[in-house]
């Protein structure tokens, strides 16, 4: 057999079924490795070794073997509680908080058959799109550790990416799964609002934060995404059925179809701010659409749609979602860090009418983009704008700057969430000899209609095929 952590899940998983592999056996050998390589990558802030290798023993009399993810180590993402387990939501105000309750989403993976070993790092209550907390430090890149892991499910991609994990859930409220995975070489699954009942995002503002998994394949991905589905047999509220609802690891297995594909280059965030696209994120999609082409899809570049109010009605809603942060004495907001506190004061001094305002512009952004789009099957653009960030880049004392600096670095991600729409992302391979920057990951986005993962899935395995899952980094 190849080292245990070379396995896709999807194979983890048929050996366990198959009795070459046990529970046990699979969990002390990501323990080891994490214990091992962790401390020079930071992608894990809670490892829970007497926990994990209790419910490996005693996963075959509590958990039925024809669960999706029977056996299958993860970890939580630092902002899902887990009773009894330290969660800080990466932040300093909640270090040693220890919930009484667990998430949702955490008791439905439990269901599943998955074996959580501790928590992943994110940054702090998942606001920014990179890994650099003041609570537990950066999240390195296993590509360069010069670099960031991006985020917010920074430690959930760099995990997996150095082979800590096979698979981790993670959340996305304006690119918090797709950006992280892009950057560490993964794959990177944000699903359509609606999709998963624990997390449908129906409940939060503006219906921006879903779960979604990272993977290092299509179908690992599908894998875990079905898990989050199947374990709950109702649904979160009211919504119109999926062309294709039921498991979608099929469509992931067999990479089936010809579909229209429609090229996107511009952002709504144009109009606000200079958005550049790197000669990496050029050179991934071209080579992806050159791929696409070859196999015999149909492309079209879409015309730009410049969309001049988006900016900040988004930013308006973003700090409405901070406002509720429990930081209400001075020596509370103290603790945060200086874009976080930003953030919540700017919210906690919109007025009513304003975020109306932008919750009802978003609406109307929704229903141009999905109009936009409905020409073609699935929209494709870049993953990312520019080559993973270097530790330390963001102005982590000028909050305004901050946020513009991320804007630049993922203007691609956010209005998927305002749409509601799924989007996956895909590794094309590594920058080479002719980057200034070589050996680092990029990738292209995938965007579907409405409850159109299967379509994004079967594009993504054929890609997939043709350029390989990206191995671990040498070093890992």
């Amino acid at each position: 057999m190849s080292d245990i952590h070379d396995l896709t899940a999807l194979q983890q998983w048929d050996e366990l079924h198959r009795g070459r592999l046990s529970p046990r056996e699979l969990v002390d050998h990501y323990l080891e490795r994490i214990a091992r390589l962790d401390p020079a990558i930071g992608a894990l802030t809670v490892v829970e070794p007497e926990r994990a290798r209790a419910r490996a023993d005693a996963l075959e009399g509590e958990v039925a073997r024809t669960a999706p993810l029977w056996g299958i180590p993860i970890a939580d993402k630092e902002l899902s509680a887990r009773a009894g387990q330290v969660t800080s939501y990466g932040s300093r105000l909640m270090a040693g908080f220890v919930p009484e309750r667990s998430d949702e989403l955490v008791e439905q993976l439990d269901a599943a058959g998955a074996i959580s070993l501790g928590a992943t790092a994110a940054p702090e209550f998942g606001l920014p799109s990179y890994t650099e907390s003041a609570q537990s430090g950066a999240t390195r890149n296993p590509y360069d550790l010069t670099r960031g892991a991006g985020g917010s499910s920074g430690g959930a991609a760099a995990a997996v990416a150095a082979g800590l994990l096979p698979v981790a859930p993670g959340s996305d409220g304006g690119g918090s799964v797709r950006i992280p995975a892009a950057a560490c070489g993964l794959v990177g699954l944000k699903p359509s609002r609606g999709r998963v009942p624990a997390g449908s995002g129906l409940d939060r503002l503006a219906g921006l934060v879903v779960p979604g998994p990272l993977a290092r394949t299509v179908a690992d991905a599908a894998l875990v995404l079905d898990a989050m589905v199947e374990g709950a047999p109702w649904e979160f509220a009211t919504r119109a059925p999926s062309p294709h609802d039921g498991p979608l690891l099929g469509y992931a297995v067999r990479g089936e179809g010809r579909f229209q594909l429609g090229v996107v280059t511009d952002s709504p965030w144009d109009d606000w701010c200079e958005v550049a696209l790197a000669p990496e994120a050029q050179a991934a999609l071209d080579e992806a659409l050159r791929i696409f082409g070859e196999i015999g899809h149909g492309i079209e570049r879409l015309a730009p749609a410049p969309e001049p109010e988006y900016a900040e009605h988004f930013r308006a809603v973003w700090m409405a979602g901070a406002a509720g942060i429990p930081a209400r004495t001075p020596e509370q907001l103290s603790q945060l860090e200086p874009l976080t506190a930003w953030l919540v004061e700017r919210g906690r001094a919109l007025p009513a009418s304003r975020l109306a305002e932008a919750l009802s512009g978003l609406a109307a952004f929704e229903r141009r983009v999905i109009r936009r789009f409905a020409s073609v099957d699935v929209v494709i653009t870049p993953a990312l704008a520019m080559t993973p960030r270097p530790i330390g880049w963001y102005d982590a004392e000028d909050a305004e700057r901050n946020f513009r600096q991320q804007v630049q670095y993922t203007p691609f991600t956010s209005f998927v969430n305002v749409s509601g729409l799924p989007a996956l992302t895909v590794p094309v391979g590594i920058t080479g000899a002719e980057s200034a920057e070589p050996g680092l990951p990029m990738g292209v986005q995938l965007i579907g209609r409405p409850g159109g993962e299967a379509a994004l899935l079967a594009l993504g395995a054929q890609l997939e095929r043709r350029r390989g899952p990206l191995p671990h980094p040498a070093m890992w």
